[in-house]
Formats: C-alpha cells, sequence, structure tokens
C-alpha cells in the first residue's frame, strides 16, 4: 500500500450548503464539505472565517442543506465567493430563496431536503474559524422526493459527495444493501 501521510480525505464528504441572513435580512450561502452527524438531533460542521460566521455571531439560526447534481454549478459557486467580496452572490447562484418556517434563516427551495439549525455551542473559536456544533429544529423535504412510506427518499434526490483526493464531485448512486439487516446473514 502506498503511504500518503495525513490528508483531510475523509470519504464521501458531504457538499453541504449553509445558509444565513446578514444583520440586515439579506440571504447568504456557502459551500462547506467538513460536516456530520454530532449526536441524535446535533451536527457539527467545521468553518472558517467567511461571511456565514459573521452571519452566525448575531443570528444563531441558519439552514443546512445537500448539493445535488442539479444545483451543482451554483453550488460550487457559493464555495468559490465570498459574501464579503460578491454583494449580488445570491442573484448570481439563482436559487429561489424564502424564509424558513421554524428558523430565522433562509430556505433554497432548489434543493429536495433542508435541516433548519440553530448554533448550540462554537468549539475553538479563533479568528481562523471554529467547530459548530448546532440543534437540527426541523427537516423539510419537498414532496417530491419522498417515498411511498412519506420518508425522504435519498435515491431520487441527485445528492453530490466531494472528493477532496481529485477535488471532484461525485453523484451518490444506487442502494446496495439494507443497513442493519444484511450483516445478520454472518450470525
Amino acid at each position: 500500500m502506498k503511504s500518503f501521510g495525513s490528508k483531510s480525505w475523509l470519504i464521501p464528504q458531504p457538499v453541504l450548503i449553509i445558509g444565513t441572513y446578514d444583520k440586515n435580512g439579506k440571504p447568504n450561502a456557502m459551500n462547506a464539505a467538513w460536516g456530520g452527524q454530532w449526536d441524535m438531533h446535533e451536527i457539527v460542521i467545521s468553518l472558517s472565517s467567511h461571511a456565514t460566521t459573521d452571519n452566525l455571531k448575531t443570528n444563531a439560526d441558519f439552514t443546512v442543506t445537500f448539493a445535488t447534481a442539479n444545483t451543482l454549478v451554483a453550488a460550487d459557486y457559493v464555495g468559490i465567493v465570498s459574501g464579503r467580496n460578491t454583494p449580488n452572490k445570491m442573484e448570481k447562484a439563482g436559487w429561489s430563496v424564502e424564509k424558513a418556517p421554524n428558523v430565522s434563516a433562509p430556505l433554497f427551495k432548489d434543493f429536495p431536503m433542508t435541516l433548519e439549525c440553530r448554533v448550540e455551542r462554537k468549539i475553538d473559536e479563533s479568528e481562523e474559524g471554529y467547530n459548530l456544533v448546532a440543534k437540527v429544529i426541523n427537516i423539510l423535504c419537498d414532496e417530491r422526493f419522498l417515498d411511498a412510506d412519506g420518508n425522504p427518499d435519498v435515491e431520487k434526490m441527485g445528492i453530490i459527495t466531494y472528493n477532496p483526493v481529485q477535488h471532484t464531485y461525485i453523484k451518490l448512486g444506487d442502494k446496495v444493501g439494507n443497513a442493519f439487516s444484511d450483516g445478520k446473514q454472518l450470525k
């Protein structure tokens, strides 16, 4: 096996779109890959200093959605352009935006599923950023992306993942097994 040393290559990495309002109520979005489940009702996201972290200083509410093959170009754009320097960033992204129903944050309607979140705590906060632990207040899913039982159907969503090795996006594929079930064959 070839050795590569320590790198940020936890695979797959989500392509998370973080939605916040600035102090004037203007929506902003950023692309973040370093995030995941923290606890049963909490998520964690590693954030460096951005307009998003500025916004979270005045409003602890935000949304998180998952980029898809259909939203890829604009999702990548909000990751490479700063809201601090590009005042028309959201207009260029072209997403339909409305206020989220349960938190004071923007809801981007172009995405199939959104987490409405509130900051619980910031870990290792410095000028460079912090690890954000947030409570998931509610989950919203466009009804077009529900399964026969009325639950979100991830296979229908076209969610993408970030490949940190080649710096590409990969669309998640088809179901290949059943969690907490298939392994019983080896009991």
